[in-house]
């Protein structure tokens, strides 16, 4: 087995299984049509920094996009990037710093919740991020990635080559694959080449921290700022303990946190920053470039749970019910903790393993609000055992759509819903 073989949350390469690597579309095309003739499945990867993201893989085999890798063109005048699916993220953000520009929807780095290797934590790639769909602190300004995501080549289950979507929106007519892609984990086909859309970085960021609040203050405080005129890109909670555990100056040491993000020049910042300390006063300190940079990533990428042995869910909630949901599952589940991002939208929830997911219970508590939860990080026992994602729609036309472009059941078998 692989090095990380010991760890209860298993996420490298499985070094026991054969693992095919093609350098090219052609190549991934004649493996897929031998897989689908032998109805051999396979497990799709990309750099394995997700791969105990979703139910374990039937496989006995894996393909990995690794070698279909590189930027293909960058035209930042267009605002367009087109990249092989297998290309590293580190690879893509410092191209488009280097034009000080960047992906708006602020893909998460969650390669530390799975991988114990600190050389790896960044090893995530973008082919993976928009399979997986993943979006960061800026999702309600900017959108998802799906959002971002204009256009690609694919293989299907089949073996058959295809395109989808263009290098605009507007070229998007009939079926918009890109957003049918995006968020179904390498079961409909393998990405190669992706386009997205890429926006200029903002000149400034600050960062405004509201202290001592409990979870619905905060809750509302965050609905009032984003209801406002200030343009605020950002809104997390952290409960004290939470709080402390941040690396950011001023974060910690003075109880819970209530953060909330102005981006942009650097007169419209300050404003904007100093109206909304006028506004909720009490005690209140603002975060400039670094300290804000850092505290942002720690969030987008869950990073105050990345040291704990826990289970951790992703509650998709209406942002007015953040924290009344944050609160209740805190109180009924024994040594759980909780924060919320998206300005209440989002509320990342941790679990002792010892406890179990306990996802009927964790599910029970969103029906009254109509939100949803993704099991994102548990024991493969665990995730074999517990539906990892809420299906919306019914499971006849995810069947449907699976049988369309994978018909032998080659392409991640099982990796959303037992079966599939």
């Amino acid at each position: 087995m692989c090095a990380a073989a010991c760890c209860p949350i298993p996420n490298c390469r499985d070094s026991d299984m054969e693992l095919l690597t093609p350098a090219s579309l052609a190549e991934a095309a004649d493996l897929l049509r031998a897989a689908a003739a032998d109805q051999a499945p396979l497990e799709i990867l990309g750099a394995s920094s997700k791969r105990s993201l979703g139910r374990p893989v039937a496989a006995a085999r894996q393909l990995s996009t690794a070698a279909m890798s590189g930027i293909v063109s960058y035209h930042p005048e267009e605002l367009i990037l087109v990249a092989r699916a297998g290309t590293r993220m580190e690879e893509i953000e410092a191209a488009l710093e280097a034009r000080n520009q960047h992906l708006a929807f602020e893909p998460p780095a969650l390669g530390a919740l799975y991988m114990k290797d600190a050389a790896d934590i960044r090893a995530g790639t973008l082919g993976g991020v928009l399979a997986a769909n993943l979006s960061g602190p800026r999702r309600f300004k900017a959108g998802a990635a799906r959002d971002h995501f204009l256009g690609f080549t694919a293989v299907n289950g089949r073996g058959e080559i295809f395109k989808g979507g263009g290098p605009v929106v507007k070229n998007v007519t009939g079926y918009d694959l890109p957003k049918l892609m995006a968020g179904s984990f390498g079961t409909l086909a393998l990405l190669d080449e992706v386009t997205v859309k890429t926006l200029p970085r903002p000149e400034k960021i600050r960062t405004v921290l509201l202290y001592g609040l409990d979870a619905l203050a905060a809750n509302a405080a965050m609905t009032r700022a984003l209801g406002g005129s200030h343009d605020v890109t950002g809104a997390a909670f952290l409960p004290q303990a939470l709080a402390e555990k941040s690396s950011a100056d001023y974060v910690g040491g003075k109880g819970s946190v209530t953060a909330l993000r102005i981006e942009g020049s650097a007169p419209v910042v300050q404003h904007h920053c100093a109206a909304l300390r006028a506004e909720f006063g009490g005690d209140t300190e603002e975060l400039h470039n670094t300290n804000s940079r850092k505290l942002w990533r720690e969030i987008r990428d869950v990073a105050t749970f990345v040291e704990r042995d826990a289970i951790l869910w992703k509650l998709s909630v209406p942002p007015n019910a953040g924290a009344k949901v944050a609160s209740g599952l805190t109180i009924d589940l024994s040594g759980c903790s909780a924060f919320l991002d998206w300005g209440g939208g989002l509320v990342w929830l941790a679990l002792p393993v010892e406890g179990g997911a306990q996802a009927e219970k964790v599910r029970a508590a969103l029906r009254h609000c109509g939100g949803h939860a993704t099991l994102m990080r548990a024991p493969e026992a665990e995730r074999a055992r517990t539906p990892v994602f809420e299906i919306e729609g019914s499971l006849e036309l995810m069947q449907r759509v699976k049988t369309a472009f994978d018909p032998e059941g080659v392409l991640n078998p099982g990796r959303m819903v037992e079966g599939i």
